[in-house]
């Protein structure tokens, strides 16, 4: 059976919205390696549409950093399942993924060795049936002051532990942790 990989960048206080952090050369780099590993990334269709419309080819010339490009790359190569009831089609290399949510993702940890998951309504399903294997959370050294948080609103107490830390000279952090069974 596959793992389940969640990852999100947030700032110091606990705020995801993606305007509130400033990823750098380095963060990108990372990302665009742990998309690499991916064989699937499964997307909700709010973070699957921002990241279309962001990332998806062809990029106007100078609109982006050059060292973006390797994450464009990743995440324009990698397959993508998309959660959504309102969608009637995708594309872009992803396809919808409909009925039981449980059940669907099961299967998909049944075919793949790794699929990564990102966003935020769907990554708080799947802790709430108890289906991600492992949590990555970028914390930037920034205070937002503002919301959103994330998992507002879970329905219990998620208890994590450690499985592995990076620092990066931005002075961001990623730390692993897989759920406590």
């Amino acid at each position: 059976m596959g793992l389940l990989r969640y990852s999100i960048n947030l700032t110091l206080d606990g705020c995801y919205d993606h305007n509130a952090v400033d990823p750098d050369e380095e963060s990108h780099r990372y990302a665009a390696e742990t998309l690499a590993r991916a064989d699937a990334l499964l997307f909700g269709r709010v973070i699957y549409q921002m990241m279309e419309s962001a990332w998806r080819p062809p990029a106007e010339p100078g609109t982006k950093p050059e060292w973006t490009e390797p994450f464009a790359q990743a995440i324009s190569a990698a397959k993508k399942y998309v959660v959504s009831s309102t969608l009637e089609q995708v594309d872009w290399n992803a396809e919808l993924v409909r009925g039981d949510l449980g059940e669907a993702v099961e299967r998909l940890k049944g075919d793949h060795d790794e699929v990564y998951v990102g966003g935020v309504m769907l990554p708080m399903a799947l802790a709430e049936l108890g289906l991600i294997d492992e949590y990555e959370f970028l914390v930037h050294p920034r205070v937002a002051g503002y919301g959103p948080t994330l998992f507002a609103g879970l329905s219990r107490p998620l208890d994590l532990t450690p499985v592995g830390r990076r620092e990066f000279t931005s002075g961001m952090v990623a730390t692993r942790y897989e759920p406590r069974r």
